[in-house]
């Protein structure tokens, strides 16, 4: 279980650069510390964090294989080919393939989608899917999320007469597939500039890039919204054309939602105006989640394809009750994983978490695993049964790959395939103990020390009484927030806890603190541990924090007001003397 963090400030860019920076966009010098933080370091970078446009992205034929996509499916438009769209089943699959089955078909090709059963098909794409498409006579395979590995499956498809085109965002193996065209920024030798997209990301470069030739590349802004529940949901990092494409996105999703993503917002309880990155991860996206997770993802797809809102609300109700299902096997499921780690792991000793139950339902365990990363800091696998083989789920902690860790460990594994932070896997039910061996040594051998506690990375020391009504409003322009571009972390030195200190919910700790006369609520998740703490240091300690707002009722009025909360991410009894606390460090960026 988490003990404790460390505290690292990150060091303070040169007193010239605050002050340029500062004076060119007329802001606190601390504000421009922290945009410093973030590589922005001129007026004009300033300009396109705090107001981007999509005039802002790359161009997309700078991405490897664009213009033989481009040229291949310019043909597929104008003779009107029958298109076959392969996706995934998560949030990024399904929201990808929702984007280019409405734009194919608003342009007169008839279009079906395949998205494999979790189950049944596992992920990626699967000879059944081409053969549906085979039968509804498609000339053209679109995979996006997904592709990047399936070499077999091209090969099976070009024996069929279906060209394929890969969008995709994943690792490449050693082969690329022999595809007409293969859109993925990761293969050896692609100059795009950005690497991060998500796959719906490069599916919506693949739009921009054939309307760009078509002279109508406005037509790609339609779609700017799903690309964003993508990039949100998928935790990419929200930088650089990711960001712009967020910005814009909850922008369109506020003001004038689809009826698909209204449906969701109303039926969740959300509310239009008020959608943000965290609304969408924590709310949103596990609703769009559920159905491929508990069954059939194309009802996803139906939802948000669909140009009816009463169609689109009965749709939601069913992401609902299948979200209840999936939360009440997904509680059931960390109990018992919780179990046997406590039975059968050394958490404060042993590298990573490798579980496997034969009865877990696949839906679920890679979410788990994520909530066991959170409890115990530890990069974490768990598995399931599927036909007679382990597969499963990898989840790993900030700067630890765990793609990496899997390649260095392959010769155990039956397949595999992900990210840094995330991968898919597979394991002969007789080898699993052998796996665990080697992948706790791979990750023992691969780990640094310093990463092994969480860090908590602070932009600046501030006082309370800085955070005024102009510096509150400026740091809401940071947002949206995401990995890359997270809320902004604080410390304050020396702050008087003002009243009486409280346990609020499950455990979070309620307090009040002041620096001169300068007094904020403040609210600490998961921190009622520290109550005692507060109580006896409340003369003098050192918070760290970032700033959110919330929602209140005004004292005998109706309606709410809306004011600055701190969240506490750590707190420590205050060590005045020294310029750091014995647990702070200063780190260079």
């Amino acid at each position: 279980m988490i003990k404790e963090h460390r505290w690292t400030i990150l060091d303070r860019p040169s007193d010239h650069a605050i002050e340029t920076l500062a004076k060119s966009i007329n802001v606190p010098e601390k504000i421009a510390e922290i945009l410093i933080h973030r590589g922005i370091t001129t007026y004009e970078e300033a300009k396109k964090f705090f107001r981007p446009q999509l005039s802002d992205l790359h161009d997309p034929f700078l991405m490897m294989g664009m213009t033989e996509a481009v040229d291949r499916l310019i043909k597929a438009i104008e003779a009107k080919e029958k298109i076959l769209i392969f996706g995934d089943y998560d949030v990024d699959g399904t929201t990808s393939v929702s984007m280019l089955y409405l734009y194919f078909s608003t342009l007169g090709n008839e279009v079906i989608v395949h998205i494999p059963d979790r189950i049944k098909e596992g992920y990626g794409i699967s000879t059944l899917g081409i053969d549906k498409g085979n039968q509804f006579g498609a000339t053209i395979l679109i995979s996006i999320d997904c592709g990047i590995s399936a070499v077999e499956q091209v090969e099976y498809a070009r024996s069929k007469g279906i060209d394929v085109i890969i969008c995709d965002h994943h690792e490449p193996g050693e082969q690329i597939p022999k595809a007409v065209a293969v859109l993925d920024t990761f293969q050896p030798n692609d100059k795009y500039p950005f690497k991060y997209l998500c796959g719906c990301g490069v599916g919506f470069k693949l739009i921009q890039a054939i309307e760009r030739t078509r002279k109508k590349e406005e037509i790609a802004e339609k779609f700017v919204d799903l690309t964003t529940i993508a990039t949100t949901a998928d935790i990419v990092p929200l930088i650089g054309e990711n960001r712009i494409i967020t910005k814009i996105g909850l922008q369109k999703i506020n003001t004038d939602p689809r009826p698909g993503l209204r449906a969701i917002i109303e039926s969740s309880g959300l509310h239009l105006g008020k959608i943000s990155t965290g609304q969408i991860v924590f709310v949103m996206a596990p609703r769009i989640n559920a159905v491929g997770r508990m069954g059939d993802a194309t009802r996803a797809v139906k939802l948000l394809t669909s140009t009816d809102y009463n169609e689109a609300f009965q749709l939601a109700q069913i992401l609902e009750e299948e979200n209840r299902n999936r939360r009440k096997i997904d509680e059931d499921t960390f109990i018992k994983a919780q179990e046997l780690v406590e039975s059968l792991l050394d958490v404060d000793s042993d590298p990573a978490i490798v579980l496997h139950h034969e009865q877990w339902h696949p839906g679920v365990i890679g979410i788990v695993a994520s909530r066991l990363v959170e409890k115990y800091y530890r990069p974490t696998i768990m598995m399931t049964t599927v036909d007679g083989i382990a597969k499963g789920s990898a989840r790993s902690i900030v700067g630890f790959d765990i793609h990496k860790a899997l390649k260095r460990v392959e010769d155990k594994l039956l397949q595999f395939g992900g990210h840094k932070y995330a991968a898919g896997l597979a394991v002969a039910l007789d080898r699993i103990d052998e796996f665990r061996e080697a992948f706790n040594e791979a990750v023992q051998e691969m780990m640094p020390n310093e990463i092994r506690i969480p860090e908590l990375r602070i932009d600046t020391e501030i006082t309370l009484s800085e955070l005024n009504h102009r510096f509150l409003k400026i740091l809401k322009e940071f947002a949206p927030y995401g990995p890359g571009n997270m809320r902004p972390i604080f410390l304050a030195k020396n702050v008087e806890i003002y009243g009486t200190p409280k346990i609020v919910g499950k455990d979070h700790l309620k307090i009040k603190v002041r620096n001169q006369q300068t007094v904020f609520d403040a609210i600490g998740f998961g921190l009622g541990s520290l109550l005692d703490d507060v109580k006896s240091n409340g003369n003098g300690i050192d918070i760290v924090f970032s700033v959110d707002e919330h929602e209140f009722p005004p004292a005998g009025g109706t309606g709410t007001d809306v004011l600055p909360q701190l969240k506490i991410k750590d707190l420590r009894k205050s060590e005045t003397e020294k310029t750091n606390g014995k647990n702070i460090k200063i780190q260079s960026e």
